[in-house]
Formats: structure tokens, C-alpha cells, sequence
């Protein structure tokens, strides 16, 4: 049987005198700028109540669930024939151009995220930010800069969130005001409403692009030498514990997407995020998700939750996306008992401060164990820390490549390998400065002599300058 996803029939024409007057004329005791300023008002008033009576009689006339099925060719013209059939059912007669311009925002609010699909399908933008219905920011090439996208009003902008949310199983209203989630394409998304948020919801899209970044393109952007990659890529490979320490949006995700390349395809991972953000490309791979406590009541999945479950699924790596709390003594007792090789990511401003975190992070994890304690196991069980820096050109660097040396009474020796170090700006307002090895042998070098997989000596050369990001 033949099942049609959606009715192009055309009903009776129904007057809407309101509807067809998309250009009212102003007063006519005003003055003709007057006149302009009424005309333009009262135009985006009857066009925005246009797209919502239009929006809401196109779900009455589409079974979604079917819908879904069809090819998107499919999809965009058969929703695009009825959209056109709506118009003329109105009597609306608009220019092709605003049409056309109609037809997509009303597909857009349907099956998109209505005002934000042109920015989502922007290469160029990293981050979308919306303060308001009303200002709505996005990220290019480092910059933040302010965009005409609106939202018609806050309720308007919560049904875009709710719809985001509701995809990914959670939800968010006054009683869970806070949520974090994903789009399809893997994007991180964190929203709050009232009453937490205070002039209105607020949404932010951390964005990742549609293809993985690769080694080479990271060499290119100078985020990091070849000879300092080619150090990364053996330590992974020799089953070394690595520790991916950056503030927001330096590319901490990204580096340690490019890193869990390097483990080979014949081990088993389990990688266990807040929200699911990393693109592991290896076939042997069980992703987990954390989850927050839902509608009815059941309890939340923490990350911790996750680790000490790990153990028991027989990983041979244990990738966390981030540590953020106590699930951080768990993740170090699993890198001292045999789970070597496993990566995360950690927010912290140099390799010494990530140190610190990690022990408060142990802490909170009602351990009594003493600071000599919390320290030796973290010694023990990190072998690299890469720390991650964005400068203010926009431009992305590894500012170390640090090795964990072990413990000096009570404190965690550390021993810089690589390094980035900032010489100036151009007058272009670019970061200037050279990658440079500090010369010395690291003490995992006979770590990864035993694994077979030593660089050779000459990655510790390494005399690179930089004049600003390249393109």
C-alpha cells in the first residue's frame, strides 16, 4: 500500500483580510518617513504572524514520522509544493524573492532550528552563541562577532532548545533549567532558561567541522611541529597515560581526537563522555554517555559511574572526554592497574595547574587519602601532559609537551620537552613567537625503546618559528 507522507490538497479558500495586508499603508496625516518607518513595522509584524499560522497548519497536514523517511530531495520539494499550496489558499502575494525566503524559514522552523540553519550550515563559524531572542553572536576565525539573526520572541527561542534537547532524551524547564547536548553532527550544545537565566534563555553551539581534522592540517596551522606530532604519535603508541590540559575552546577535543588515531585498530576502547563529541575512527570502540536524572525521577549516570563500569567491559584503552570531578581518582586508578595507554582532557591553564586541579579533583572524591598520597598516585599514573593555549589572533598552539618525571619528597616532578614560546605581536595584531625543543632526553624514552617505537633523536631539534596563524 502506497502511504503518502503528507496532503497537497488545497482547501477552500478561507478570507484572512489581516493575512493579505503585508503592506498596510501608515497614517495619512504622517510624514512620508513616517509613512516608511509604519509600512516596514507593520510588514514584519503580519510577515512573522504569516510563518506562524502557516507553520502550525503545515504540521496539521503532514505525518512527520513518515515524513522522516522520504530522501531529502524528496523531502524539500513535496514540503516546498505545500507551503506554495498554503500561500494561495491565504491569497498571499508576495515577490519570488521573499517566497522563496518564506517557504525556507518556514521549512527551517519545521525541521530545522529555524533562524540558526544559515549559521549551522556556515563552515566558517565555530561557535554560536545567543544571548536573547534578539542577539545572537558566532565565532569565525577566532573572533566573536554580533549577526542580524533574531528570534521573534523568547518562547520562540525556548522551542528551539526544547526541540535540540528532546532529540538527545532530556529535557529542561524551571525544575532542570541547566542541560547540556548534542546536535547530529556531534555539536556541543549547553542552554539555560529561567529562572537561572535571567534575561531570557541563552544557548551556546560549540561546533566541530564536518570532517575530523588530520595531522597534516594541524602541522599546517602550526598548531604543533612535525617533530612534536611525531613524539605525540610514539607515545601513544607505546601505551603511554596522556593528559590533554587547555582552557575553553583551545582544542583540547580536537588534539585528542587526532590522538586516539594513533591506537592501533586491534585494541579494545571504551570512551566515556558528558556529551558525545569524539569521532574515534578504530572498529573496535563502545561509547557511553553520561545521563542527567530524567522526567520521571530516575537516577543520573555520572561519569564516574562510567569509569569504574569500564573496568569491568575488558578495555584495553579508556578514552574520558573530560575530568571534571571525583570520576579523576577512578581515571588514575585505572592508568596504575593496568589500563595504560588511556587518554582525557582536563581544564587548566599550564601542566603545573592541571596538576593541582587533578588533586582536587581526588579530593572530592571523599578518598582520605593524604596530599603525599594523591600526588604519587598521580605521578604513577601520568606519563605526558600536552597543554593547549589560544592566543588572542585567534590562533591555536602547543605550548608544552611536558613528561611526568615522578615524585621529589612531595612534590611531582615535571620536565618540559617541547615548547611554545611567545616572542610578540605583529603589527597585523598576530601572535609571533617559535616552537623549540629544550634539548633534553626524555626519561620515557626508554618507555617507548621498549615498545619499538623510539623517534629519533633528531625530533629533538625542533626550532620552528611562527608569525601568526596560518591560513
Amino acid at each position: 500500500m502506497d502511504t503518502t507522507a503528507l496532503d497537497t490538497s488545497v482547501a477552500p479558500a478561507v478570507p484572512s483580510p489581516g493575512a493579505r495586508k503585508l503592506n498596510p499603508r501608515g497614517a495619512r496625516r504622517a510624514g512620508p518617513r513616517e509613512r516608511d518607518a509604519l509600512r516596514a513595522a507593520a510588514s514584519e509584524f503580519d510577515y512573522q504572524a504569516l510563518k506562524l499560522r502557516f507553520q502550525s497548519r503545515l504540521l496539521d497536514r503532514i505525518n512527520l514520522e513518515e515524513f522522516a523517511l522520504l530522501p531529502d530531495d524528496r523531502v524539500k520539494s513535496d514540503l516546498d509544493a505545500l507551503i506554495g499550496a498554503l500561500f494561495d489558499e491565504e491569497g498571499v502575494r508576495l515577490e519570488p524573492e521573499e517566497r522563496g525566503r518564506a517557504i525556507k524559514e518556514i521549512r527551517d522552523e519545521v525541521f530545522g532550528l529555524g533562524p540558526l540553519e544559515p549559521l549551522l550550515a556556515d563552515p566558517a563559524v565555530s561557535d554560536i552563541l545567543v544571548n536573547s531572542a534578539g542577539a545572537v553572536y558566532v565565532e569565525k576565525a577566532g573572533r566573536l562577532e554580533l549577526t542580524p539573526v533574531t528570534f521573534t520572541d523568547n518562547a520562540h527561542l525556548l522551542r528551539v532548545i526544547e526541540k535540540i534537547v528532546s532529540r538527545v532524551g532530556r529535557r529542561i524547564d524551571e525544575a532542570s533549567p541547566l542541560v547540556d547536548a548534542r546536535l547530529p553532527d556531534g555539536s556541543r550544545v549547553n542552554a539555560a532558561v529561567p529562572p537561572v537565566a535571567i534575561d531570557g534563555p541563552a544557548l551556546c553551539i560549540r561546533r566541530f567541522g564536518r570532517h575530523v581534522l588530520g595531522a597534516e592540517q594541524l602541522v599546517a596551522k602550526m598548531t604543533l611541529t612535525a617533530s612534536m606530532l611525531q613524539f605525540l604519535e610514539s607515545c601513544v603508541k607505546a601505551r603511554l597515560n596522556i593528559l590533554i590540559s587547555g582552557g575553553t575552546g583551545t582544542g583540547k577535543t580536537t588534539l585528542l581526537n587526532l590522538l586516539s588515531g594513533y591506537i592501533p585498530h586491534s585494541e579494545r576502547i571504551v570512551s566515556i563522555e558528558d556529551a558525545a563529541e569524539l569521532r574515534l575512527q578504530q572498529p573496535h570502540v563502545v561509547r557511553m554517555e553520561t545521563r542527567p536524572t530524567s522526567i520521571d525521577g530516575q537516577a543520573a549516570v555520572s561519569i564516574r559511574q562510567l569509569v569504574i563500569n569500564a573496568l569491568r567491559m575488558r578495555p584495553d584503552r579508556i578514552v574520558v572526554g573530560e575530568v571534571r570531578s571525583e570520576e579523576a581518582l577512578d581515571m588514575l586508578q585505572a592508568m596504575n592497574t593496568g589500563h595504560d595507554g588511556s587518554l582525557t582532557t582536563i581544564h587548566a591553564n599550564s601542566p603545573r595547574d592541571s596538576l593541582g586541579r587533578l588533586e582536587t579533583m581526588v579530593t572530592m572524591a571523599n578518598s582520605n587519602l593524604g596530599v603525599k598520597a594523591i600526588r604519587a598516585q598521580i605521578a604513577s599514573a601520568l606519563d605526558v601532559i600536552v597543554q593547549v593555549v589560544r592566543f588572542s589572533d585567534g590562533s591555536r598552539r602547543i605550548t608544552h609537551i611536558t613528561e611526568c618525571v615522578g615524585m621529589e619528597g612531595e612534590i611531582i616532578t615535571l620536565q618540559d620537552v617541547f615548547l611554545f614560546d611567545k616572542t610578540g605581536i605583529t603589527p597585523e595584531g598576530l601572535i609571533a613567537g617559535t616552537f623549540r625543543s629544550t634539548g633534553i632526553r626524555p626519561k620515557i624514552f626508554e618507555k617507548l625503546k621498549s615498545a619499538g617505537v623510539e623517534p629519533p633523536l633528531t625530533v629533538l631539534q625542533t626550532n620552528v618559528k611562527v608569525n601568526g596563524p596560518e591560513k
